[in-house]
């Protein structure tokens, strides 16, 4: 009969014992509580606790990654879409964490989700089209200064998948058709005129020169050698064209 009480009496002081000390991970950080006010925040490894006196809320310090659900919103140009973002952030001060939200992970995402679909709203169509590192450093902006007062720092969120309305992308598949179009055409513009500036050129240069005419004369003749051709041109001389020129000018003075 007397192991019952004694018994009663060990098991409580082993409860007791336990109840003095804890560990903490690598990874954790314990923000104590001593009579229900705020102590001191205990690090990695172990610490000892006053029994029934205090009490210690555990904080993970890595970093968490969310996928964010998909929002519907509107751009700034009017265009309905649908976005969804990569979340990663991590708590940096365990105690503000533990004192400020009751549940901070929670209350991040939410954040987040407010303030990618403010960064939509305040952005155009073709924005988030060609600026997606702009949006994106918009938002971690935004964010880090909303979660920056609980303690939690917000590594960084991308934005993954954007979808349009149907016609929308046909309208854009349109008009990046037009931009190559109208490429291509100022490309085939640009040569014509730098050939016609050359052909100008040369053209200039063999008018000026009575030796580099007749050398043109005669390699057009070797070209047309070349091909086998049965037809027969017959050129008549320059100096022939010349003289003739002359006759028809002293006959009309």
């Amino acid at each position: 009969m007397l192991w019952g009480p004694v018994g009663i009496v060990i098991v409580l002081l082993l409860v007791t014992a336990a109840r003095t000390f804890g560990v903490n991970q690598e990874y954790q950080r314990a923000v104590l509580f001593r009579l229900g006010r705020l102590g001191t925040t205990k690090d990695a490894g172990w610490y000892w606790l006053i029994p029934f006196v205090d009490r210690v809320v555990k904080v993970d310090l890595r970093t968490v990654t969310i996928a964010l659900e998909t929002q519907e919103t509107v751009t700034r140009d009017g265009v309905p879409v649908k976005v969804n973002a990569v979340l990663w952030f991590r708590a940096s001060d365990a105690a503000r964490v533990v004192m400020t939200v009751e549940n901070w992970q929670r209350a991040v995402i939410q954040a987040a989700e407010t303030a990618m679909r403010d960064a939509i709203g305040q952005s155009d169509l073709d924005q988030l089209l060609k600026e997606r590192v702009q949006i994106n450093q918009r938002l971690l902006a935004m964010l880090s200064e909303a979660c920056e007062r609980w303690g939690v720092t917000v590594d960084a969120v991308e934005i993954k998948d954007l979808d349009i309305p149907e016609q929308m992308q046909r309208a854009i598949a349109r008009e990046a058709e037009a931009v190559r179009e109208k490429r291509a055409r100022i490309i085939k513009a640009e040569g014509e005129r730098e050939a016609a500036e050359t052909l100008a050129s040369a053209a200039s240069t063999i008018a000026g020169s009575k030796g580099a005419l007749e050398l043109r004369r005669l390699q057009a003749l070797t070209e047309i050698g070349v091909e086998h051709n049965s037809t027969i041109i017959a050129m008549m001389p320059v100096e022939l064209l010349e003289a003739a020129q002359k006759l028809a000018g002293k006959g009309q003075s």
